[in-house]
């Protein structure tokens, strides 16, 4: 068996590249800038998802097949093919939610249209944003501004999303299926900075900013932070139309009651923000 890993050097991809290795697969890992990658065991190939036709995928079986819709369909037409017969998408919870009907949709039909198996992994929010978010000014003044500190969410370990990948694209039995993948506690921005501040062994202040100041400061970050602050801070929805930040901080995820988890694919308990945090604590130093 032969893996193609697209986004091998994303949050979840180098850890299913990992994974896979450790089980003993043959792993094709497409990334855009192979001297930068560090996945120790798999066979790193240059490629680009924009560019479809120059994807390797000669002797590939499965593919873990990362979010690019404007090109997905060519992907996987040429994907099918070449040879695969499973293809495992990274997608989001928020087309569960109804909230995403333009960027993974596309995808996921790219891949339900091929005639193979497939199977959707739909993350809710990732643990690891907060890195983007939160850790340059962590590390450097031990600080978290955000307008929102009583608002949460149940923010998931990539781990626990990279385990599902690999139970799917490893295992028979989840064709058809998509499956939400989400942390297992409502856990407070406030908690989720006390966290933080546990696993450094260090305090780290929360200053309450508003949502307009937050959306600068992370515009100033550059990189996901400047891309996703709009969203993120209730600007837009996620199809981009303008929105009311208030309507974001009045919403109550609570109400929502315990969302899926990595256990519905794996069966293993999922990993709580305290031990993403001890997990990455190295990131915030």
């Amino acid at each position: 068996m032969r893996v193609l890993v697209t986004g091998a050097t994303g949050n979840v991809g180098r850890w299913v590249t990992a994974g896979l290795v450790e089980a003993g697969v043959s792993v094709r890992a497409l990334t855009r800038n192979p001297a930068r990658a560090e996945l120790p065991g798999a066979e790193i190939v240059r490629g680009d998802l924009t560019e479809p036709e120059a994807v390797p995928l000669d002797g590939v079986d499965r593919m873990f097949l990362f979010p690019e819709p404007s090109t997905a369909k060519d992907l996987v037409e040429r994907a099918v093919r070449a040879g695969v017969r499973r293809i495992v998408v990274l997608s989001s919870g928020a087309v569960t939610g109804g909230f995403d009907t333009t960027f993974h949709p596309p995808v996921e039909q790219a891949a339900e249209h091929s005639g193979v198996e497939w199977t959707h992994i739909r993350p809710g929010e990732f643990a690891a944003n907060k890195l983007a978010l939160w850790g340059p000014s962590i590390r450097a003044e031990r600080v978290v501004r955000d307008p929102n500190p009583d608002g949460g969410w149940y923010p998931v370990h990539e781990w626990d999303v990279a385990d599902a990948a690999l139970a799917v694209l490893l295992e028979d039995g989840h064709h058809g299926k998509a499956y939400d993948v989400n942390g297992p506690e409502l856990i407070s921005l406030r908690d989720q900075v006390g966290a933080i501040a546990d696993a450094l062994g260090e305090e780290i202040r929360f200053e309450e900013v508003t949502p307009a100041e937050a959306r600068e400061i992370y515009r100033r970050l550059g990189g996901f932070a400047a891309e996703a602050a709009d969203f993120l801070l209730g600007f837009t929805d996620y199809d981009v139309n303008a929105a009311d930040p208030a309507d974001a901080a009045d919403f109550d995820p609570g109400s929502l009651g315990p969302l899926p988890t990595v256990s519905s694919v794996t069966g293993a308990e999922p990993r709580t923000f305290a031990q993403w945090a001890r997990d990455r604590v190295e990131d915030f130093r």
